[in-house]
């Protein structure tokens, strides 16, 4: 077909123009019903614009996209997708959510915006079946997929990946070696993970934290929920802000109107967790976060030891005395694992060493246990004595360390078993309590240890009390099992709690302040 150069011009802005294309071809069902054009929102004009200016770059794009809930993200990459695939010759997109209902949902909207876009400059199909859209002439199309599924895209050719709320993925490591890794560093290529928050730990919280360092191609987009201008509502005539409402609009400089709708929404927040509507919920902050570290950090609402208290204490400002005694707790492994060793003196933890040992020979263990040692003059050891352990345990002590060394069965009695089920969940609970010390408590900035310490959660299966009252902690097998190893670098730290320690007087563990320039490896 003969094109005029009128039409030619238009044709090639809507190749060049994505916004422009959007509205003029693409058709959106909104939450109020009837289909109308794709008109960009604010949310999707900063990631379009943040996406563009990679491709201008680096000839690719890698974005993290950590979002608040509804903010048309995926709107936005479906969109983004059947332009790129329907202007391009060879391109295959792969579309991967965390469950078939959503899988369903961003299918249903790609065949919406085929079947509405104006003949001049929608492509022929091969196939437009529940799971694939093929244009026949161009060799192009795109197809979708569920993360429940091992294995799923592994084999295919990609040249754009969508990952869709990748913080829930199932076996996303998998995917990671499967399809994520099907996507060639070469131009022309994207890859678009975008999620709302699920915690500190798995794929896509290791991945944004990567990407704020700066490590590897991804680049982290971080949407706060007040940009986004549906956000909003008017407060009624004489209505006052809770004062933690006005601290929070202050530090965001947020207008009244979206305060308001915040105000709204965390109240319909709080009664499914049965808070308090004038104090910022952490299923408000969760879903709709202001900063990235709230959206992380205040999703572990179920830990046994609360997120929010780890992140405070993350190298937090913290004195002590020169006499206070310092115990070096160990947790010793091996099979996979790695033997950690921490120390605690009174209020801070981690401050002469704070090592991960991947060390199998129990003798060569023993040995990089002593000259540890030997290097901070601990005042108590406490030793995880089951397994590997009994034999790292008596080892030291032949060696001449048994009145500094103290082995600990996690399953042993409890000093006060009325109250705890085991020695295990008594350090544990007396850990707990030390993070809410009003004075402050210091530990490593460590994403690691920061997963670990919030690992054990409340549930029927894991942390609970048992039928006579007495508090059990989740097992750490379960726990391995959910969050792919198993939590010995916060056992060590629980170590340092088996047991009041007193310092000698001839030691001098002077320490005034953080820095935790400790050892993090032999």
């Amino acid at each position: 077909m003969q094109l005029s150069n009128d039409e030619r011009a238009i044709r090639q802005r809507l190749k060049n123009d994505f916004p422009h294309y959007a509205q003029k071809c693409l058709r959106i069902r909104p939450k109020k019903g009837a289909i109308e054009p794709f008109v960009l929102n604010s949310s999707q004009l900063k990631l379009h614009r943040i996406a563009e200016k990679q491709r201008r770059e680096k000839g690719f794009v890698r974005l993290i996209v950590l979002k608040g809930r509804q903010l048309g993200i995926s709107t936005y990459v479906q969109g983004r997708w059947y332009w790129r695939t329907s202007h391009s010759f060879g391109v295959k997109a792969f579309v991967l959510t965390h469950e078939q209902a959503a899988t369903d949902a961003l299918f249903s909207m790609a065949k919406r915006f085929h079947e509405n876009c104006p003949a001049l400059v929608r492509p022929s199909t091969k196939a437009a079946n529940a799971k694939e859209l093929s244009f026949d002439k161009l060799d192009s199309g795109y197809s979708v997929g569920t993360a429940g599924t091992v294995g799923v895209g592994r084999s295919q050719t990609i040249q754009l990946f969508h990952g869709s709320e990748v913080a829930f993925w199932a076996n996303a490591d998998t995917h990671v070696d499967g399809v994520m890794n099907a996507v060639p560093r070469a131009e022309g290529t994207e890859s678009i993970l975008e999620s709302t928050a699920n915690g500190v730990g798995g794929l896509f919280y290791s991945m944004a934290m990567s990407a704020m360092r700066g490590e590897g191609d991804y680049e982290l987009v971080f949407l706060p929920w007040f940009e986004h201008e549906e956000y909003e509502a008017a407060p009624h005539e004489g209505f006052i802000f809770p004062e933690e409402w006005q601290a929070y609009g202050q530090l965001h400089k947020i207008g009244p109107d979206k305060l308001y709708w915040a105000y709204l929404k965390n109240a319909e927040q709080c009664q499914a967790i049965s808070g308090d509507p004038d104090t910022i919920c952490w299923k408000f902050k969760q879903e709709y976060p202001a900063t990235v570290e709230e959206a992380f950090q205040t999703s572990g609402v179920a830990s046994f030891v609360p997120s929010r208290d780890v992140l405070n204490a993350r190298n937090a400002d913290v004195r002590v005395s020169g006499h206070t005694p310092l115990i070096l707790g160990v947790d010793p492994a091996r099979g996979g694992d790695k033997t950690h060793i921490i120390d605690r003196q009174g209020r801070l933890a981690g401050s002469y060493v704070h090592a991960s040992l991947d060390e199998d020979d129990l003798m060569a263990l023993c040995g990089r246990i002593v000259s540890i040692m030997q290097g901070v003059n601990p005042d108590k050891v406490f030793v995880d004595i089951t397994g590997l352990g009994a034999g790292l345990y008596d080892r030291l002590r032949e060696l001449g360390y048994g009145g500094l060394v103290h082995g600990i069965n996690f399953a042993q009695k409890a000093s006060d078993p009325t109250r705890y089920a085991n020695k295990r969940a008594e350090m544990w609970d007396t850990m707990r309590d030390w993070f809410t010390d009003p004075a402050g408590v210091s530990v490593p900035n460590d994403d690691q240890l920061h997963i670990e310490l919030t690992a054990p959660v409340w549930d029927k299966g894991a942390t609970r009390h048992t039928s006579n009252g007495a508090l059990l902690i989740e097992d750490k097998q379960h726990i391995k099992d959910r969050i792919g190893h198993s939590p010995d670098m916060a056992d060590a730290l629980a170590l340092t709690f088996a047991y009041p320690v007193g310092a000698a007087l001839e030691h001098s563990h002077t320490i005034t302040a953080t820095g935790h320039s400790a050892v993090t490896g032999y």
